[in-house]
């Protein structure tokens, strides 16, 4: 028995057809068909959940003189509530790869919609400032982990399409970032003027956003679908007899430490991820006030901000295809920075008379944010490395970015105009076009950190 176990194993060693139960003959993977529907829930996930990152801070924004006017909140607190969004991306966005690790990518996004989903219920009827500003960190706690893990699934579930998926969801992010500025306004007076109402109904999408997410609250991902101790390996053996299948347990190997404050290109595009943040966020929480103080009406201060932020919708799908293509992604950032200095400047001149033109130059700079989220996918080669990246780009530059928008308020407060607040979004363009360049280098935070 010992000689003709020995010689089995001597003929499985030998044998140029051994390969993996995943592979067939032709060399091409096999796919389970129980993988097929999940990979389509992904699918419809990414993109319920993009529509969801950004209708918290756009409705607001649209209705800020309103909840302003409701709570007693003066211009430097509102500027703090601006500034809420990038507090708790940094704070909660950094835990979202422990936590991927330990439930799974889709259970913690799944998580992060309910939390949205609570909180934008929540928080129109807490009656006062604490509590409106409580139930909004709820909401941006769901929107930060989901904000990270984003191009984590896409690595996982999408690696040889990371560019075409990164379009998808950044411009499903887009879509829902419009809409909300479009038609809050619209859909709030169609609901009786209640500024409670106009903010509470988006939490009808979110909730739809969790449903994709339940099946996959247990899946780990193709990578991953058993469990982390130890997996059996399946081997098909093919001889001169029937194929056998040999069976091995084989302990996965410990991930690297990767030290991703040594990498330069790590420090580079988390300073871009800050500063295009903070030019975001000041858009969204400021710009149709900076008309309605111009002259325009809200309704149309509404459409002019849906309008910037409409214009992600095709880029969005565009630039993180055309940045794949590229070696280096600096060119692109530089023109997204020369439109964003162009619209600011007419801010600045002519708010009113040039509005709709200055609303598309400023939608088109605002998409720094998706090739932003294309360089995290490029500049790691594994998806571990995407991750640590993504949560030290998100993290740092969401921390970064705070003061911007409270710094907006305090200066229109104390200044009584829009001058001052305009020359710091002009004067902070210019360093993010520097370190987008330096980011968009073609090199891999792996191998800096190494050196």
């Amino acid at each position: 028995m010992m000689g003709g176990m020995a010689s089995e194993e001597t003929r499985t060693a030998k044998s140029p057809t051994v390969r993996s139960s995943a592979t067939p003959p032709d060399g091409e993977p096999l796919v389970p068909a129980t993988r097929a529907w999940a990979v389509r829930l992904v699918v419809v996930g990414i993109v319920l959940s993009a529509l969801n990152l950004r209708p918290a801070i756009t409705s607001l924004g649209a209705l800020l003189e309103e909840v302003r006017d409701g709570l007693g909140m003066s211009g430097s607190v509102a500027g703090l509530l601006t500034s809420v969004p990038p507090l708790c991306f940094a704070v909660f966005g950094v835990m979202a790869p422990r936590l991927a690790r330990r439930f799974g990518a889709g259970a913690v996004v799944c998580a992060g919609m309910v939390a949205i989903t609570a909180g934008l219920l929540i928080r129109p009827y807490t009656g006062s400032t604490a509590g409106f500003l409580a139930a909004s960190a709820l909401t941006l706690m769901g929107i930060a982990v989901s904000n990270v893990l984003m191009p984590v699934i896409v690595k996982r579930w999408f690696p040889d399409r990371v560019g075409s998926m990164t379009g998808l969801y950044s411009m499903a992010l887009a879509l829902g970032t419009s809409a909300a500025a479009a038609v809050t306004v619209p859909m709030t007076e169609a609901l009786g003027g209640s500024w409670q109402s106009g903010l509470a109904v988006w939490a009808g999408l979110a909730a739809a956003a969790v449903l994709p997410w339940i099946p996959l609250v247990r899946d780990r991902g193709p990578a991953s679908t058993e469990p982390k101790a130890a997996r059996s390996v399946h081997t098909r053996v093919e001889g001169a007899g029937p194929v056998r299948h040999v069976h091995a347990r084989v302990k996965p190997p410990a991930p690297s430490a990767l030290r991703i404050t040594r990498s330069r290109t790590a420090w580079a595009l988390a300073v871009f991820f800050g500063l295009q943040a903070t030019a975001a966020y000041i858009t969204m929480g400021w710009m149709a006030q900076i008309f309605r103080d111009a002259g325009v009406s809200a309704g149309t201060a509404g459409l002019l901000l849906a309008v910037t932020m409409v214009m992600g919708v095709p880029l969005a799908f565009v630039i993180p295809r055309v940045a794949t293509r590229l070696p280096h992604q600096g060119p692109i950032v530089i023109a997204l920075g020369v439109c964003g200095l162009a619209g600011y400047a007419g801010l600045y001149l002519a708010p009113a008379a040039g509005a709709w033109a200055w609303a598309v130059l400023l939608g088109v700079s605002n998409c720094a944010f998706p090739l932003a989220l294309t360089m995290v996918g490029m500049r790691a080669r594994t998806g571990a490395g995407v991750a640590q990246l993504s949560a030290f780009a998100q993290s740092t530059g969401y921390l970064i970015s705070i003061p911007g928008p409270l710094l907006v308020g305090v200066l229109y407060q104390h200044s009584g105009g829009w001058g001052l607040p305009i020359a710091l979004m002009i004067g902070l363009m210019v360093p993010q076009m520097a370190v987008g360049v330096l980011a968009g280098r073609d090199r891999t935070v792996e191998d800096e950190a190494a050196r």
